[in-house]
């Protein structure tokens, strides 16, 4: 006699959002009320010792006592170059892992490109880095790269993040690979996201950030960003990793006074949030399902709508 199994139209929650809207928080209760599991969406909580910075809050992963299991947080060191095909790899494996004890795993975090991959799934992070082709790239405009990467017709160049000087010159490295190989193949398990991302008004949103950036100064975070340059870290290393590391770094090292280190890093902060939400609109144009709801939205309704 055969079963016939009814397939779920979901396998996994996204919680995703702008900086400082609360997803951390959201997904926390979310996965203590279905006794789910979590994985980072976050390029930078990949890396032990940035913690104020990136907002880590480890504490919001603990509801009434209960701690939150969660993947892909603390996982790679600071000098370690955590490029998008190890998070891709980790996340793999991460995802099987809560699927073969039957858990829920609730997708959370706002890093576009780790965004992208996952719904996309396609192979083109493990195009390996040409270091002489970049060297050569580096003295070109945006303009002049813009140029060079049109020339190359492909799958790929329909789907480029080509934004910023350094993401057209990663398009160019994979399409001049794809010229000579054939793409490598991953294999990404089958995932049918509920996706929801929180919204605010733009006031509300910019109040949020700095109410945050204000709460983490005087919290630790340039005691954080001085602890790690005191431990051998070096600066550029950490200018590297983030708006916060960048400028609390340039603070340190006495290129710029503390209000100047405020306002602009204040600024980096809501241009970069602006910036995820024409990601986000992007995500629709694609034909990605995005249910926008409050930070308050009831836990219960996201509960229904997956069953």
């Amino acid at each position: 006699m055969f079963i016939h199994r009814i397939m779920k139209k979901y396998n996994c929650i996204i919680i995703t959002g702008t900086t400082a809207s609360g997803k951390t928080k959201l997904a926390c209760k979310l996965a203590h009320e279905m006794n789910a599991e979590i994985i980072s969406l976050d390029s930078r909580q990949v890396y032990k010792g940035l913690n104020i910075g990136t907002g880590k809050d480890l504490d919001e992963y603990i509801i009434d006592g209960t701690p939150i299991p969660y993947h892909l947080i603390d996982i790679a060191d600071i000098q370690e170059n955590f490029h998008l095909q190890k998070f891709i790899e980790h996340f793999i494996e991460a995802y099987q892992d809560i699927m073969s004890r039957n858990k829920t795993a609730i997708l959370c975090g706002g890093t576009g490109l780790y965004l992208d991959a996952i719904l996309k799934q396609h192979s083109y992070a493990a195009v390996p880095i040409d270091e002489d082709l970049r060297e050569r790239l580096r003295i070109f405009s945006h303009d002049e790269l813009l140029k060079k990467f049109n020339i190359y017709e492909n799958e790929f160049s329909t789907m480029a993040d080509i934004s910023s000087s350094k993401r057209l010159i990663r398009a160019i490295e994979i399409s001049e690979y794809l010229q000579r190989h054939e793409l490598p193949k991953t294999d990404f398990p089958e995932l049918r996201p509920l996706i929801y991302c929180i919204k605010s008004d733009r006031d509300e949103r910019r109040k949020r950030i700095s109410a945050r950036l204000t709460h983490r100064i005087k919290n630790g975070m340039i005691e954080e960003v001085n602890t790690l340059i005191k431990s051998g870290y070096s600066a550029d290393r950490l200018q590297f990793l983030g708006l916060e590391y960048k400028y609390v770094t340039s603070y340190i090292l006495g290129k710029i006074n503390y209000d100047e280190m405020f306002g602009q890093l204040e600024t980096a902060i809501h241009q970069f949030a602006k910036r995820q939400m024409t990601w986000y609109r992007k995500m629709e144009r694609e034909g990605n399902n995005l249910n926008w709801i409050a930070p308050d939205y009831p836990i219960q309704n996201i509960i229904e709508n997956y069953k």
